[in-house]
């Protein structure tokens, strides 16, 4: 009998959280609401919606503001987010460099710091990753909750637990950033593919609100994709999906460092510099994105040529991806978005090439609307989840 009351407690429990998270969840999308309208979007009776928006309300996790019109009655308060109910940072570990943002619980960025990645062993690169976040933290705004978490996302494969298990641009293999990053800060920390991350971010602020079917590809120093499929992240079986820089486009390629051949991302990503005097062509006149951009800007032959190329390769791997998934956008991020205007034409011309027609009557090509920070606002974005709990519920 004693089990029977625990198991029946523990479900009621479950499903007053779930009902808490369905409140707050509608409010922060849909707000502001009445306690009627999210009574009616929901499915909850009233009495429920206000015993749990009280509770919400006594956290600072949602703020009544003036008056609703009247069907009748007395005017009723209107329900808000809060979204200064605490902060979150979001960081970007790349190759090259760590970004660092510190957001609202909304997503605005409220702060933002950058370093140099010199040397990618793990001992530097947290170092490199504490250098950024610790200003942001001392230079926090007083709120309700203080900091409630860090999301981070790493060039490779991340399993469940937030185990780096393989990031080849890096070097590593089995590291446990999220472990030291939680002993460092003492807040929970979210781990995840920076493709993923950069996803995440596209649907919760940037190119892909309101799109069920979404890939997002990540080119920088490496190239992958996050993919949003009927609304949720797709991992794959155990977590690893979206490695999409290492599948082959020429099948004698070049060496990669994951140990294939011809991977997506020596050609049509920022490693592709390596390779722009290959076959005679003339060497570049500098080394880096930004810098390139601006010989682009000035007519550089060299430079014009070499993001022609990278766009039409980056063409045909978003054509495999189109011809794979069938999603209905493709956003294109990441700190190679500098040279969107060279790159964009070509890459586009390949996907009305190539793609097989019935795919790409309906589909959507863009560039990030958050430019570079993709990334970094979705890992704030994991963070914010994750403190609000929400629970997912498979049917």
């Amino acid at each position: 009998m004693e089990e029977s009351i625990v198991r029946v407690t523990g479900d009621q429990a479950l499903v007053k959280k779930l009902n808490k998270s369905i409140v707050l969840d509608t409010i922060r999308r849909n707000g502001p609401l009445s306690r009627t309208d999210v009574s009616e979007r929901t499915g909850l009776n009233k009495a429920t919606v206000s015993n749990l928006t009280l509770e919400l309300l006594e956290q600072n996790l949602v703020e009544e503001t003036g008056l609703g019109e009247s069907s009748g009655g007395r005017k009723p308060l209107m329900l808000l987010f809060n979204g200064s109910a605490g902060c979150v940072i979001g960081i970007e570990l790349g190759v090259t460099l760590v970004k660092s943002v510190l957001t609202n619980l909304t997503g605005s960025i409220l702060l933002e710091r950058s370093a140099s990645l010199g040397e990618h062993d793990p001992d530097t690169a947290f170092a490199v990753i504490c250098d950024t976040v610790r200003p942001l933290i001392e230079a926090m705004p007083p709120t309700p909750h203080g900091l409630v978490g860090i999301g981070i996302g790493v060039p490779g494969m991340v399993d469940e637990a937030g185990l780096i298990l393989y990031a080849p641009n890096l070097g590593w293999e089995g590291v446990d950033l999220r472990s030291r990053l939680e002993a460092e800060f003492a807040v929970p920390v979210v781990v995840d593919n920076e493709a993923n991350v950069g996803a995440a971010g596209e649907r919760e602020y940037g190119a892909g609100q309101h799109v069920r079917h979404l890939v997002y590809v990540s080119a920088g120093m490496g190239l992958g994709s996050g993919m949003i499929i009927d609304g949720q992240l797709y991992k794959g079986a155990w977590g690893y999906a979206g490695e999409t820089g290492h599948m082959s486009i020429e099948s004698e390629g070049r060496l990669c460092s994951c140990g294939s051949r011809g991977c997506w991302e020596l050609y049509a990503s920022e490693r592709a510099y390596a390779y722009a005097t290959e076959d005679g062509r003339p060497a570049l006149p500098a080394e880096t994105t930004s810098e390139l951009t601006a010989y682009a800007h000035s007519g550089e032959a060299s430079v014009l040529q070499l993001y022609q190329e990278i766009g039409r390769r980056l063409g045909i791997g978003i054509t495999n991806l189109v011809n794979g998934f069938n999603p209905e956008k493709i956003v294109v991020g990441g700190p190679l978005t500098e040279a969107k205007e060279w790159i964009e034409p070509s890459m586009l011309a390949t996907i009305a090439e190539r793609a097989l027609p019935y795919h790409r009557r309906e589909l959507a090509v863009s560039f990030s609307e958050l430019g570079s920070r993709s990334a970094v606002l979705g890992a704030a974005h994991l963070a914010v989840s994750q403190f609000l709990g929400r629970v997912r519920v498979s049917l």
